[in-house]
């Protein structure tokens, strides 16, 4: 008889309720792929939260495994890439969200979307930083391509006590760069302190002008990373300096962003957007390699809120929808 493993697998009893629940599955189970991974960690993720509720517009197909992070060790492999005994990460693409996700004691993943772990990390740190960690990084990564730099002014970061926001306070304060901070959350101001911001902005002094938007403001940041989007994301663009720049990669204020023409006009600034799916292999490698070395964060335990076991996510998984969480749960299969 073939080996059992444990996985957290969502399934749809009908239209309007999806429960989760601790399975016993085989490797027959496991969707197609070409490297067979024994998780060790994987983490919890807005987007994982979402695949655990009707509606969520995330899981298509069930019953399904979650989990769009995963770190392990290879067990098999068809792929002349990766052998037994290779120590793995596997991020995005369709992982936990049409193919078979962390959740699970082991996953069997398409070789083109694993990343060898650096040598400098540990599998437990590339969970800690999981997607979330990974975004801010491109972000980063992206802003100095368009030469920012902290000789040119503040960097300002939206949304700071989110896993973006965290990481990108942490990644921009290593580098030297004078990090504003902004949160609706005045409660977060110690922690926030903690990862590196210079500086708290209340969420209401980005969005300036009692909420009503101007097409130009006072140039306040040199750039700035923004996870939020939507209305924030608008007013923020009134008042980047002449070139910056700002790196956006999330909506959690609106998918909308009722801007003008006239900051990337007169004053020439960069709208920079950040795909970490499709994010391409070899850009990816050299993201998680910079995690490893000059991005890697000074000390990880300011970024763990907990570290739970499988039988531990549905109770979890939730409290993400409900806005409260604060830096980063991890999963340890």
């Amino acid at each position: 008889m073939e080996q059992s493993f444990s996985a957290l697998v969502v399934d749809k009893k009908r239209e309007d309720q999806v429960e989760a629940s601790v399975q016993e599955l085989t490797l027959n189970d496991l969707p197609e792929g070409d490297v067979l991974i024994r998780v060790h960690y994987s983490g919890v993720n807005y987007k994982d939260s979402l695949a655990s509720i009707a509606n969520g517009n995330i899981v298509t197909s069930y019953p399904f495994v979650p989990g769009i992070d995963l770190a392990g060790v290879v067990v098999s492999s068809d792929s002349p890439d990766f052998k037994e005994g290779d120590r793995v990460i596997a991020t995005s693409y369709d992982i936990g969200v049409s193919h078979f996700g962390g959740y699970s004691e082991y996953a069997r993943i398409r070789s083109e979307w694993i990343v060898p772990l650096p040598e400098n990390l540990t599998l437990k740190e590339a969970m800690i930083i999981g997607t979330a960690g990974f975004t801010a990084a491109l972000s980063v990564h992206r802003l100095e391509e368009n030469h920012t730099s902290p000789s040119n002014g503040s960097v300002l970061v939206t949304g700071a006590t989110g896993g973006v926001g965290s990481f990108a306070v942490a990644i921009l304060s290593k580098l030297g760069y004078t990090v504003e901070a902004s949160t609706g959350k005045s409660s977060e101001a110690a922690y926030l302190k903690e990862l590196g911001a210079s500086s708290i902005v209340a969420r209401e002094d980005v969005y300036v002008y009692n909420g009503k938007l101007k097409a130009l403001g006072k140039q306040k940041w040199a750039a700035a990373v923004d996870p939020v989007g939507g209305e924030p994301l608008a007013s923020v663009l009134s008042q980047i300096q002449y070139g910056g720049s700002v790196a956006v990669s999330g909506l959690t204020a609106g998918g909308k962003v009722p801007t003008t023409v006239f900051p990337f006009i007169l004053r020439g600034i960069n709208l920079l957007g950040i795909d970490s799916v499709y994010c391409p292999m070899p850009t990816r490698k050299e993201i998680w390699n910079r995690l490893a070395n000059d991005f890697k964060p000074e000390s990880f335990e300011p970024f763990i809120q907990q570290e739970i076991s499988l039988q531990q996510l549905p109770e979890v998984l939730p409290t993400l929808l409900k806005g409260q969480a604060r830096g980063r749960t991890i999963v340890k299969l």
